[in-house]
């Protein structure tokens, strides 16, 4: 049992067993199972009104640290290294981005760009050992390198593609408006009633702070509606980029602080499963000093959307089943070669999506411009793959 006890000194862990040699093929197939995962993982949650994403992004935290707790017990509660909990923290300030993101730009659009700023982030951390990695180059240095430059190239295509982004069909939450000294039930039958009667998918009916008499019936919907809603077309686009490429440069960050325990802690274990519970749990930490802070600025009143919680939750479950994926990935195949795929491959799921399902890419020259950049994608992808040539990792 002492093994596996935790503890803040890993020059004083008990040494791990070293893990067998994985397969490669093992770790093309976490690589393909995270592109699919990762590129529906805001699916569950994309008909729901999410308001500013606060609250969203704090239910997506508590699945992720609720999953991580299994892969604790699965692992036999591996050595807990604090610090990379910062991994985890590190995706949730991203993450804070994404629902202004799809608000501004699209789905698809937004995994296409911050996904090739998350390729670059993170190939050239692990190809060139930054932050304190050793570096970590394929083995066919051309292969590789084309690959990643198409993958570029693909974003920049991707970008041009223009996207209908409606909140049409989205369900919209009314929330509650209420004094702690108003009357809640007093003269508000008949108006509940009412409300009702005019929208009978709303989640909760906002009641006027001050109820004089029936006759001052006025109980409309509040749609909480964002700064972003009210943007211009175009400094929403322009918004929406910037904000993709800051979420990129965050996501590529994410993997940096395990590597660098794995690379530099004495007996530290060289399997990946074993950090996917200290840097999940990051995550949910993060998110819940967000949303706390979120309280407070909001003086108590945060916004809170019910109908989210649920798709929330299995958006979170997706995330972290891709994340765990992508954990062995990374080990098998290297950051540089598992990077241009699983950046860039997601993209092409979302848009395929955006196209099929959510009808957000219509037309014969965004249609074309979108077959022309996914099969850019795919190739890169495919000749990153191919720079790794070893046999096991």
């Amino acid at each position: 049992m002492e093994g596996n006890i935790t503890t803040m000194f890993p020059n004083i862990t008990t040494p791990p067993s070293e893990p067998e040699k994985t397969p490669l093929y093992v770790g093309f197939i976490c690589a393909s199972l995270a592109v699919v995962l990762y590129g529906t993982t805001y699916i569950p949650v994309k008909k729901y009104d999410t308001g500013d994403g606060m609250f969203f992004q704090w239910m997506f935290g508590i699945s992720i640290g609720i999953y991580s707790l299994i892969v604790a017990q699965v692992r036999g509660n591996p050595t807990f290294y604090p610090l990379t909990m910062l991994g985890g923290a590190l995706f949730i300030t991203g993450n804070l981005t994404v629902v202004p993101i799809v608000k501004l730009i699209g789905l698809g659009l937004g995994f296409s760009i911050w996904g090739v700023t998350n390729l670059l982030s993170g190939w050239a951390t692990g190809r060139f050992g930054l932050f304190g990695l050793k570096a970590d180059p394929p083995d066919n240095l051309v292969l590789n390198d084309i690959g990643v430059i198409l993958a570029v190239i693909s974003a920049v295509i991707f970008t041009a593609v223009k996207n209908e982004v409606s909140s049409s069909n989205i369900d919209t939450t009314v929330t509650v408006d209420v004094s702690e000294n108003s009357p809640l039930l007093r003269n508000t039958d008949h108006l509940i009633e009412k409300r009702l009667l005019e929208d009978p998918e709303c989640d909760v009916i906002t009641i006027p702070t001050s109820i004089q008499a029936p006759e001052e019936e006025s109980l409309e919907p509040q749609n909480d509606s964002s700064l972003f809603d009210r943007l211009s077309p175009t400094v929403k686009r322009v918004l929406g980029i910037v904000l993709s490429l800051i979420a990129g440069l965050i996501y590529g960050q994410c993997f940096t602080p395990f590597l660098y325990v794995q690379n530099n802690y004495e007996h530290s274990s060289q399997n990946a499963l074993d950090y996917v519970f200290s840097s999940l749990i990051g995550s949910l930490l993060s998110s819940t000093v967000y949303f706390l802070l979120y309280a407070a600025y909001m003086k108590n009143r945060p916004k809170v959307y019910p109908r989210v919680i649920l798709p929330a939750f299995i958006s979170g479950l997706l995330w972290t089943g891709g994340t765990t994926c992508w954990f062995v990935a990374n080990k098998v195949l290297s950051e540089s070669v598992a990077f241009p795929i699983v950046t860039t491959g997601p993209a092409v799921v979302a848009n395929l999506l955006a196209v099929f399902v959510f009808k957000e890419i219509k037309g014969f020259r965004n249609l074309t411009i979108l077959v022309i950049g996914m099969g850019i994608t795919i190739t890169g992808a495919i000749l990153a793959g191919f720079s790794k040539q070893s046999s096991s990792g």
